[in-house]
This record gives C-alpha cells, sequence and structure tokens, in this order.
C-alpha cells in the first residue's frame, strides 16, 4: 500500500481538489490499486465540513467526480507521519507547518510542494512561484485557475507513484 496525502490550510479548497484530481487521474492511469489518496489541513476551522461548494464546482467543470457529502474536512496531525509515503503541501507555509510537525528526519524527508512535480514551465523546480495559491477569498474563476495549477503538477506526481509502487502490481 502506498499512501498519500495532500495538505492545506482547512482542507477545504486545494487539497480536496487535488485529492479528488489524482484520484480520477490514477484511476485514468490504471494505478489504483494499492494506492491511498486522502487530504488534510493544517488549521482546524474547517474540521468537519464539506468542500468548499466553488471547489467542487470547480471539479465537476473540469469533468472530476464530486459532491458536497464526498469530503470531510480534517486537520493533519504529527503521529499521521507514520501513515504516509508522501505528504504534499500545497504552499510554503504548510510545508514549514509540517515540517514543524515531523517528528524525525524520515518524517520531513517525506513532505514535498506540490508544484515540484510540475515542469519548470507549469511552475516546477526552478519557477518563481511554487505555490498553488488560496482561492478562498477570491472568485469562482480563481478556483478553476487552481484546479488547473494542480493539474500542471499531476505528470510528474504520477511518475513519482509510477516510480515507488512498481512493487504493488
Amino acid at each position: 500500500m502506498y499512501r498519500i496525502c495532500f495538505v492545506c490550510t482547512g482542507n477545504i479548497c486545494r487539497s480536496p481538489m487535488a485529492e479528488a484530481a489524482l484520484r480520477a487521474r490514477l484511476v485514468d492511469e490504471g494505478l489504483d490499486t494499492g494506492i491511498v489518496v486522502e487530504s488534510a489541513g493544517t488549521g482546524d476551522w474547517h474540521v468537519g465540513m464539506p468542500a468548499d461548494p466553488r471547489a467542487v464546482s470547480a471539479l465537476n467543470a473540469a469533468g472530476y467526480p464530486a459532491g458536497p457529502k464526498d469530503h470531510t474536512a480534517r486537520r493533519f496531525a504529527a503521529d499521521w507521519f507514520d501513515r504516509y509515503d508522501l505528504v504534499i503541501a500545497l504552499d510554503l507555509g504548510h510545508q514549514r507547518e509540517l515540517r514543524g510537525l515531523a517528528p524525525d528526519q524520515d518524517a520531513a524527508d517525506k513532505i514535498r510542494l506540490l508544484r515540484s512535480f510540475a515542469a519548470p514551465e507549469d511552475g516546477g523546480a526552478g519557477a518563481a512561484d511554487v505555490e498553488v495559491p488560496d482561492p478562498y477569498y477570491g472568485t469562482d474563476e480563481g478556483f478553476a485557475d487552481c484546479l488547473d495549477i494542480i493539474e500542471s503538477a499531476l505528470p510528474g506526481l504520477l511518475s513519482t507513484v509510477r516510480d515507488h509502487t512498481q512493487h504493488l502490481t
């Protein structure tokens, strides 16, 4: 079993969108067996709440199956590092908070920024902006833009997942 957790601030926008998009891509690529994809937030403001309706709308508009009852926000805890092989932060603040929670170097080594998987022209390694911007206080269009940024990192992430899960097939 290979486990991935996306982490954003409140677990109602960016990380649930990344979770839904990766799950769908794993199915499309035939990689969904033996891989668990989840998400969480660094804060507890939205624990127990569904994904933001604008996030669900952006996912649906892009063809991803998502509904308001498909997600329940939760907060990432330090002891969760044992559960996951890869913990993916959506911005530098999340990365800092996760590193602060990591109980040891092995746990800290599991943390990656999502856009680090993207090609440089798509905001990956070497790009000026490595963060997925928070759409929460913006418009519906900001959620669609956020999803586009998330999707730009998925080919590289899928390649990494393939490399780490070859033994599962």
